[in-house]
């Protein structure tokens, strides 16, 4: 009952989509696989019908004719009517195409029986219309299922990679909301009028890294909450914390997942310039090569750091997000040297996969 409830509501969420189980047969890829799919289910009745050694080359000629004219011909009205299908139902969808594969099957039988009789042989003409539509609806019943499969392997796909995405990106949120709540708990006693600036930044902090979905944010985005993050921790650490930034143009509207570079920069902040006595200056660079975001931040850190389990968790959730969402496109580069400490965020700018 569950999986039925479960796999109603991937249909319905398809639907809501401007999702259709059965592909865009137009598009070249799926073209060149009807082409060589067909090819093959020819040569397979070719060989059976053959006396080896002595292969049939004209009833592979003319199978392969007849079939590829009736499998291109039922793919491109599919192609034509796919989005009318796709508003209706899907046990109407599935029909309606089965019926349209028959209809192109029996009028194109018709014209070989008007035009080529001598392709029947010695087959009457009924039985040999009969036969063509029943392979007709066999083999439209099974493609159909198999695109109908395939889309719910996909929809429970994306369903899981959404969920450990989400997963992932939630925990990462405790771990940020502690930090900063230290922050300020540092400056109530010392400076209350930066304590309750610190609150109002946090609260304008919260609402828009709540906004970020993960996968609609942009750069600029992504940098307001640093921003906003940066600036909490400069009333606690005043002078000791410097920032530099470069930011190469053009790219505030470029997609950047969320809460992806804050994490980056809280760690710079909290792993490195704050255990520092005299500070230092925490650097963030963002440029654009070729297809390619890149993001650095460098911060200085002690001689000798202690290992933070804190940093290895925030550095390997956003190594985790970045396999799911991209693969081995994105990378995440650690490159600690004397005294200095540097992370290398790339991604690619097209969607996710």
């Amino acid at each position: 009952m569950q999986d039925a409830v479960e796999q109603q509501a991937m249909v319905m969420g398809a639907r809501a989509s401007g999702e259709f189980f059965i592909p865009d047969l137009c598009a070249p890829r799926s073209v060149l696989f009807l082409v060589l799919l067909s090819e093959l289910v020819v040569l397979i009745h070719t060989l059976a019908v053959s006396q080896l050694p002595v292969f049939n080359w004209t009833v592979f000629a003319t199978g392969s004719l007849l079939v590829q004219w009736l499998v291109l011909s039922s793919a491109a009205l599919l192609c034509v009517l796919r989005a009318w299908f796709a508003r209706r139902s899907l046990a109407v969808a599935a029909a309606g195409s089965i019926v349209l594969v028959l209809l192109v099957t029996a009028l194109s039988s018709q014209l070989v029986v008007s035009f080529y009789p001598q392709w029947l042989g010695a087959v009457e003409q009924g039985w040999w219309l009969l036969r063509n539509l029943l392979v007709a609806a066999l083999v439209a019943g099974i493609a159909l299922r198999y695109f109908y499969l395939q889309q719910q392997l996909t929809l429970r796909e994306r369903s899981e990679l959404q969920a450990r995405l989400d997963a992932m990106q939630a925990s990462i949120r405790p771990h940020f909301l502690f930090n900063t709540l230290n922050s300020i708990a540092s400056l109530i006693a010392s400076h209350p009028e930066r304590a309750e600036e610190a609150v109002e930044d946090l609260a304008e902090l919260f609402r828009a890294s709540l906004r970020q979905s993960g996968r609609g944010a942009t750069v600029a985005a992504e940098l307001r909450l640093c921003e906003l993050y940066l600036g909490i921790e400069q009333l606690r650490l005043g002078e000791r914390l410097q920032l530099e930034w470069c930011i190469e143009e053009g790219l505030s509207a470029l997609p950047m997942p969320g809460l992806m570079l804050q994490p980056l920069v809280e760690n710079a902040v909290y792993h490195g310039v704050s255990l520092l006595p005299a500070g230092g200056t925490v650097s963030v660079r963002l440029a654009r090569q070729g297809r390619q975001l890149l993001a650095v931040v460098e911060n200085p850190v002690p001689e000798h750091p202690g290992v933070s389990r804190g940093e290895q968790m925030a550095l390997s959730n956003i190594e985790q997000r970045l396999q799911v969402l991209y693969g081995d496109r994105a990378s995440l580069q650690r490159v600690p040297a004397s005294g200095r400490f540097r992370v290398e965020l790339r991604y690619p700018l097209e969607p996710p996969a």
